[in-house]
């Protein structure tokens, strides 16, 4: 009888370590899905004389990737984003977190350029806004401004057949 707690509380603990393993970490979930995204206006990194603001971008369905020079991960989904930027299905903005400018237009240079725009968020308030925990992080945003999905990590070819082209196919059918 003296074994018998001791047993119980073990095998509650391996319950709950047994569903602990089967989640997944890359869902971290958001409390911005099915929300309005987040208000900005940041410099364009090209141009930073000019700005953009989520209200630009109303109407269009958009990914919005979170990316820096210093990102090993974003090196790792960097020739993904090219090959999505070449089919030409969605609008890619670029979300420069915490980096220097010569910086992140050397990487682009370097590595190719797949966004439509990249704006800077040299600072990381807007990416505190956004909830973005590191670099990379993949927003789906609808024409209504609102953000769909959330993904953490590099995008993987899985990822995007699976998960991202649906959802933008989708959204896209959708009046706005």
């Amino acid at each position: 009888m003296k074994y018998l707690l001791p047993l119980l509380l073990f095998i509650a603990l391996s319950v709950f370590l047994a569903i602990g393993l089967k989640l997944n970490p890359r869902d971290i979930p958001s409390p911005l899905l099915d929300k309005p995204a987040p208000a900005f206006n940041l410099p364009i990194l090209a141009t930073p004389s000019q700005s953009l603001s989520q209200a630009d971008l109303k109407g269009k369905v958009w990914l919005l990737n979170v990316w820096a020079s210093w990102c090993v991960s974003c090196r790792e989904e960097h020739p993904l984003l090219i090959e999505l930027a070449k089919q030409n299905r969605v609008m890619l903005v670029g979300l420069n977190y915490k980096d220097e400018l010569q910086a992140a237009n050397l990487w682009l240079s370097k590595q190719g350029n797949p966004y439509n725009v990249s704006v800077m968020d040299s600072d990381g308030r807007t990416g505190i806004d956004y909830g973005v925990y590191g670099v990379p992080e993949t927003f789906v945003i609808d024409k209504r401004g609102v953000i769909r999905y959330k993904h953490t990590g590099p995008v993987q070819a899985g990822d995007l057949e699976k998960i991202f082209l649906p959802m933008i196919e989708q959204l896209q059918a959708e009046s706005a």
